[in-house]
C-alpha cells in the first residue's frame, strides 16, 4: 500500500483487525488441559493465546519469522547529540549486509529471517530544531516503504532500526505524544556525555517549541520530530495488524516509532508484544505509557531489532509447549 496523504494514513491507522476472540479462548482452554497444574507457565501461556488471537488461530505458527531493520540519517546530528559521526548509519548497513553486526547472529539463532531496507541514508532528514524532519511526502514515504516490507505470510514479525541521532528523535517523539520535560526522554544512547545530554534534551525542547502547532496530531508529531526508518517501523507495524502478523516491539527507539499508532487508536498496539526493556533512559517509562510489560530486561540498548529477535526464543518456547505437550487424557496423568 503506498499512501498518498495523512488523512489516507489515518484512515488505515483506525481500521484495525480486532484480532480473533475465539482463537484465544480456544488456546487457553488448551492449555488448561495440558499436563501442568493451570497458569503454572505464567506469561508463555499468555504468549500462546497471544499468538492464537492474532494469527487468527488457535493453533499458531512460527514457521516465517522475519526481521526487517530500517535505516535512515538525521539532521538533527548537526546539534552534537551523538557519540559517533552520521556516516556510522551507512557502514553499519554495510556490516548488516556483510553478515557482522549482532542482529544477523541474533537472527540466525533465532530461526528468522533477517532484511535491511535502507530509507536514503545518503539524505538526511531536516534537522527539527530547525525545520521539518520530513514534510508530508516524504514522511508517507517511508511509511509505506515499512508497510510494504511486511510479507503477508509471516507468522511473526521484528522491527529494527539503524540511524546516528535517532535515539534523540525517538525522545522528542516521546515527549511530544507523552509530555514531561524533555531530560526525562533523553539517554545517553551511543554512548554521549554529561554535556551530549544537555545537547540532546535541548535540541528536543528547541523542536517542541518550533513544532508546537504539530502536538495534538501523532502523524504531524512523527513527521515533524522523526526518522525515515521510525516513519518506515510505524508502517510496518500497521501492516502486520493488516495482514494478522503479530509484532514485537524492540528498545526504546522502535517503541517510540510505534507509539503513534496508539494515540490514533486505542487498541493499536494491541497486536505487539514488547520483547525488553532497554537500558537507554526512556524505555521504561515509555513502556508504561503504552501499557506495555516486557519479556526481559538484559540491560541491551544496542537497537537493530536484537531485543525483539532475542524474544523470538521466547515465543518459540511458548508455542512448543502450546503445541507439543500432551494432555493429561492423552497422558493418563491424573489431574487434582
Amino acid at each position: 500500500m503506498s499512501f498518498k496523504s495523512f488523512d489516507e494514513l489515518r484512515a488505515a491507522c483506525t481500521n484495525l483487525w480486532p484480532g480473533d476472540e475465539v482463537a484465544a479462548k480456544a488456546a487457553l482452554a488448551r492449555q488448561d488441559t495440558l499436563t501442568k497444574p493451570q497458569g503454572s507457565l505464567g506469561r508463555l501461556e499468555e504468549i500462546a493465546a497471544w499468538l492464537a488471537r492474532w494469527q487468527g488461530r488457535a493453533m499458531p505458527k512460527l514457521d516465517k519469522v522475519q526481521v526487517v531493520v530500517f535505516a535512515g540519517s538525521h539532521g538533527v546530528t548537526a546539534q552534537g547529540v551523538s557519540a559517533f559521526p552520521a556516516e556510522v548509519t551507512h557502514q553499519m548497513v554495510a556490516n548488516f549486509a556483510a553478515g557482522g553486526a549482532a542482529i544477523n547472529q541474533l537472527a540466525r539463532a533465532a530461526g528468522a529471517e533477517l532484511s535491511v531496507v535502507p530509507l536514503e541514508v545518503e539524505r538526511p532528514t531536516g534537522d527539527f530544531t530547525q525545520e521539518t524532519a520530513m514534510d508530508e511526502a516524504d514522511f508517507l514515504k517511508a511509511v509505506s516503504a515499512g508497510y510494504a516490507a511486511v510479507a503477508e505470510d509471516a507468522d511473526l514479525a521484528c522491527f529494527g532500526e539503524m540511524g546516528i541521532g535517532n535515539t534523540t528523535t525517538a525522545a522528542a517523539i516521546a515527549a511530544a505524544l507523552f509530555g514531561g520535560e524533555p531530560a526525562k526522554w533523553v539517554g545517553r544512547g551511543t554512548g554521549v556525555d554529561d554535556a551530549g545530554l544537555k545537547r540532546k534534551a535541548a535540541a528536543i525542547e528547541k523542536g517542541l517549541a518550533l513544532h508546537k502547532a504539530a502536538l495534538g496530531d501523532p502523524l504531524r508529531i512523527a513527521a515533524a520530530l522523526g526518522g525515515r526508518e521510525l516513519a518506515a517501523i510505524m508502517g510496518a507495524t500497521l501492516a502486520a495488524r493488516h495482514k494478522k502478523v503479530p509484532v514485537l516491539l524492540d528498545g526504546f527507539v522502535c517503541t517510540a516509532a510505534a507509539a503513534p499508532l496508539l494515540g490514533l487508536d486505542p487498541a493499536g498496539l494491541a497486536h505487539a508484544l514488547a520483547g525488553h526493556v532497554s537500558a537507554e533512559a526512556g524505555h521504561r517509562g515509555l513502556l508504561a505509557a503504552l501499557g506495555l510489560a516486557p519479556l526481559f530486561d538484559l540491560g541491551m540498548r544496542l537497537g537493530e531489532g536484537s531485543g525483539a529477535c532475542l524474544a523470538v526464543n521466547v515465543v518459540r518456547s511458548a508455542l512448543a509447549c502450546h503445541t507439543g505437550m500432551a494432555s493429561f487424557a492423552e497422558a493418563g496423568v491424573s489431574q487434582g
